[in-house]
């Protein structure tokens, strides 16, 4: 029997240096992408932003947003050719511990109704829709509603 090595999977606090891998992750996955500005300033506002890199390849980011007991799930992607491999879901449960490390006792996000795949990863993690943000978001031919979601941070997930 041989053994088999499998790359090593670390998820790291990004900052200035990793923007430009965010910002190519996101234009590929996204017809309307956050732009550079937009990363710059989430880590110049000390945003949480962290990554999952595997083998030093990064995979997926998220940024989150605290405020006193609340925290707010800005963005989280994965790699095209890395998405439903399960980095959706390490990223999610990193960013829920560190939403509830930091006093946060619950997590917000915006997601569009058009996204099934976050949906039914939101859902799976206990999300439950609270509100509906009419034209949100730019699509072809107008706008999107967002979703609003929300799970309460009861416990650290393991």
């Amino acid at each position: 029997m041989s053994a088999v090595l499998l790359p090593r999977v670390e998820m790291l606090p990004l900052g200035d240096a990793d923007i430009d891998e965010m910002v190519a992750i996101e234009n590929c996955i996204f017809p309307y992408p956050w732009t550079r500005g937009n990363f710059v300033d989430s880590v110049a506002s000390g945003y949480s932003v962290w990554g999952c890199r595997v083998a030093g390849e990064l995979v997926g980011y998220f940024v989150l947003m605290i405020a006193v007991d609340e925290a707010h799930l800005l963005n989280i992607s994965v790699a095209g050719k890395r998405q439903r491999m399960g980095f959706g879901a390490r990223l999610l449960e990193c960013a829920m511990n560190g939403a509830r490390q930091a006093g946060a006792s619950s997590l917000l996000l915006e997601v569009r109704p058009s996204n099934h795949s976050a949906l039914a990863l939101y859902r799976h993690f206990g999300f439950r829709q609270i509100g509906l943000r009419r034209g949100y978001y730019p699509a072809i031919g107008g706008r999107e509603d967002a979703l609003v979601l929300r799970r309460e941070l009861d416990r650290i997930l393991a």
